[in-house]
């Protein structure tokens, strides 16, 4: 009976002999910490913990969590508040983490030596940008730190060999001149030699931010106020280093850059990386929602003219091109079920009684038309239309619609002017009128 006892202890301390655990601080900012197995298609859910008091939790990890890039997030929206680490199936993880400092891993050798590896080569970086800034002529001097570059690096590869962190030391490979060179030429060969060491089609890699951030890094970061031009060229370069042997990753990258530059609302470069390169990704990768996105983005991009679609009343029929005798078209697409709309739409009536050169024109989506033809009668002078099918109506589909309300300002051409994310946006740009 003793050596039974004994077994159905000792059991769970081998089947959970590892744990993720953290201390967050200020511990009253947090609440609990979830744990996600990262690939390269998006994270799975494994697990979450508690805080206590203190800002401490514990996730325990038994032997089917299997070695690779895990997450933990700690806040809403998740997609903007986690963080990356290494799990190597043998080693407890454990950080301190705050908002202002960051991570700092207190066990695992991976991500310690990955942490340290990373402030080595900031120091390093920092003293070649102050070389640079200060004369960047002296042979000796230049030899001299481009040999602790070199060293740092080695170093660290040789720690990291036989481990997972190997993959992203490598990958980060710095640029070593073997001879003197001024700014202009090291800046030049540094560009180029930014992205040579990445293999794209390691697992790894594609699992963690490190490919994001370094593709990002290099269209928006390398290069002081980039023209569009400049912009296309980068681009280009993210393009031509990213194998279409590695069709996945290449679209996940390529469509990143295309909504970085939606969310700048730079249409020409977000309709350039479509026409160039993603339309043909998404395609190729059978993604049919990424390119019915990008379509609808680029037929509903400021400055193009807005698809045209019927305009269906008791009087009669027309179409958004028909219409005439207004200097601007407020375009509003909206739903009688959505409470957003439906507090928003009388701020909207008031904010262009007074705009006699502007008329709205608004859509509505709907599974079925009874409360919206109640709702409509509150705004009689709206030009109203009905989109029945809701998501799935064609015009709707066409315009890209995901939420409602959604406002597109037009001219009397029907030239998309503006697209207002928020009624505080549409205010600003109404009032201007």
């Amino acid at each position: 009976m003793k050596k039974f006892t004994l077994l159905l202890f000792t059991l769970p301390l081998i089947a959970f002999s590892q744990s993720i655990k953290g201390t967050f601080s200020p511990s009253e900012d947090f609440t609990h910490a979830f744990l996600y197995q990262a690939t390269p298609e998006g994270a799975n859910y494994v697990n979450h913990g508690e805080l206590d008091d203190k800002g401490n939790f514990e996730i325990p990890l038994d032997s089917t969590v299997a070695p690779g890039i895990y997450k933990i997030v700690y806040a809403v929206p998740p997609e903007e508040n986690n963080f990356d680490f290494i799990y190597d199936g043998k080693e407890t993880v454990a950080f301190n983490f705050s908002i202002d400092q960051g991570v700092e891993f207190t066990e695992s050798e991976e991500n310690k030596l990955w942490n340290s590896y990373l402030k080595s080569m900031d120091m390093v970086n920092q003293t070649i940008s102050n070389y640079y800034t200060k004369d960047g002529k002296d042979k000796a001097g230049f030899k001299s730190i481009f040999k602790v570059l070199k060293d740092t690096q080695s170093a660290y590869e040789e720690s990291a060999n036989g481990k997972l962190v190997s993959a992203f030391i490598v990958a980060n490979r710095p640029y070593i001149p073997t001879q003197y060179e001024d700014i202009t030429t090291y800046s030049k060969n540094l560009k180029q030699h930014f992205l040579s060491q990445i293999d794209f089609s390691n697992y790894l890699l594609q699992s963690s931010s490190f490919l994001v951030d370094r593709v990002t890094g290099y269209v928006f970061n390398l290069v002081e106020n980039p023209s569009n031009y400049t912009y296309k060229v980068l681009v280009d370069d993210v393009s031509k280093a990213i194998s279409n042997d590695h069709l996945k990753i290449k679209t996940t990258l390529v469509e990143i850059l295309w909504q970085r530059f939606v969310t700048m609302e730079n249409h020409e470069l977000a309709n350039y990386i479509t026409d160039t390169y993603l339309l043909d990704l998404a395609n190729k990768s059978e993604n049919k929602v990424l390119a019915e996105t990008i379509t609808s983005y680029k037929k509903t991009s400021v400055g193009t003219k807005a698809p045209n679609f019927e305009i269906a009343s008791t009087q009669n029929t027309t179409s958004l091109h028909n219409l005439e005798g207004s200097d601007y078209y407020l375009l509003i697409f909206w739903s009688s079920g959505c409470g957003h709309c439906l507090n928003e739409l009388p701020k909207v009536k008031e904010l262009v009684a007074d705009k006699t050169n502007l008329k709205v024109v608004a859509f509505g989506l709907e599974d079925e038309p009874t409360k919206w033809t109640e709702e409509i009668k509150k705004y009689p002078e709206f030009i109203h239309t009905v989109g029945l099918g809701k998501w799935d109506n064609p015009t709707v589909k066409t315009y890209g619609i995901a939420a409602t309300p959604m406002y597109f300002l037009l001219s009397s051409s029907k030239i998309i002017m503006a697209k207002p994310y928020a009624y505080e946006d549409l205010e600003m740009v109404v009032k201007k009128l």
